[in-house]
């Protein structure tokens, strides 16, 4: 049996860490191409500045337009390649970050980000967009980021929706990991051949990554309250450290190497919910999660842990949470349809998947969530 774990090839992580970019910089030439969003540029502007003469290098602006599409990588590998750029620098948020992955094609790249909403950052895929937003595709490269660099300070003066959205995200690595670990389904951690071809060989995950999983669920218990707290003064504590890592590092390296299952594919049928659209990523996989708990008939014990979790920093636990204050049976049918083709992570969970056993558990879920409000607003 073929075993995979990957990751990127350094993670580094602290308060002013970008102050120490440029010496990341070096280390592959004297100039960066640096992909990022004109206002993120702005945010951390004295700091690209300082780096910039402190180590003796350059960053090439590219004026990112904001989509990951494949117009604009064609655009900013050509602008890497008339000033000769030795590496590629993804800053900001996830579409930033992708397209980097995007252009650098798994050679020489380094990962900024300046919030903790999602696990994007460690990992080797991108999604792909069209020029006006809509999805497009996935693409998978030969190898993780070179350097992940978090700068703590920067994270902590973002908004904390953000940071709490990441934790949505890391709350469905542990579960995810142990279905497919049951299941002996297949992890991302195979080998990427580029855009749509997927992986040449099937890949199972190793007990380093369920681990990694396990750690961070329980860092999220320990300390994800405490984190939001210490956001919400912009103030960097252990905590705030703490779940920094859970939601970049020990998320990203539990999902691509411990791998996916419901509450992902979940996240992915609601999408066709207009009322979902403005929520974050990590807010609908947190649904998500209670999905799949419902799915696999998990404990009441467990699933309550994850709803107090969920209540206490601020994530959702039923549909209105996440803009859906009302679902038809045929809406139901279609987001339970959507989360269950072949090609989801669902179908990773350790017993077959129906439509039809989705869309219960989602309805489910819905109505456990529900309960659990209420009745935090009667003990209150």
């Amino acid at each position: 049996m073929r075993k995979a774990f990957i990751s990127p090839s350094k993670y580094v992580q602290g308060e002013d860490e970008l102050l120490n970019l440029g010496y990341f910089v070096k280390t592959f030439g004297q100039s960066a191409l640096l992909i990022a969003h004109p206002e993120d540029v702005q945010r951390v502007k004295v700091k690209l500045d300082e780096t910039e003469r402190k180590y003796g290098i350059k960053f090439v602006e590219s004026n990112f337009g904001g989509e990951c599409s494949r117009q604009e990588i064609e655009r900013l590998t050509e602008v890497a390649k008339t000033n000769n750029c030795d590496c590629t620098i993804g800053l900001g948020g996830g579409k930033a970050i992708d397209t980097a992955k995007c252009v650098a094609k798994g050679k020489s790249l380094i990962i900024c980000p300046t919030i903790a909403a999602t696990d994007a950052p460690t990992s080797h895929s991108a999604v792909l967009y069209t020029p006006d937003g809509a999805f497009e595709d996935y693409a998978y490269f030969n190898q993780n980021p070179s350097v992940v660099l978090v700068d703590t300070t920067v994270i902590a003066n973002a908004p904390t929706r953000f940071l709490v959205s990441g934790m949505g995200d890391a709350l469905s690595t542990y579960f995810e990991a142990r279905a497919t670990r049951n299941s002996f389904s297949n992890v991302n951690a195979g080998l990427p051949c580029g855009y749509r071809e997927g992986y040449c060989g099937e890949s199972k995950g190793t007990n380093t990554a369920f681990a990694l999983a396990k750690l961070c669920y329980e860092t999220l218990l320990a300390d994800g309250l405490k984190a939001k707290h210490s956001c919400d003064a912009n103030q960097v504590t252990p905590a705030l450290e703490n779940i920094i890592e859970a939601n970049s590092l020990l998320s990203g390296l539990g999902f691509e190497s411990g791998g996916l299952a419901a509450a992902h594919a979940v996240h992915d049928g609601l999408t066709i919910l207009e009322g979902t659209h403005k929520y974050f990523h990590g807010e609908k996989v947190a649904f998500g999660t209670l999905v799949q708990l419902v799915l696999e008939n998990s404990s009441k014990e467990e699933i309550n842990e994850v709803l107090e979790f969920c209540h206490t920093v601020g994530l959702p636990v039923c549909l209105s949470d996440i803009g859906v204050e009302s679902i038809s049976e045929e809406e139901l049918y279609e987001v339970a349809k959507k989360a269950s083709i072949p090609e989801e992570s669902i179908h990773s969970m350790p017993f077959p998947i129906t439509v039809n056993s989705v869309a219960a558990a989602i309805k489910t879920a819905d109505l456990i969530g529900n309960a659990f409000k209420a009745s935090k607003i009667i003990n209150n």
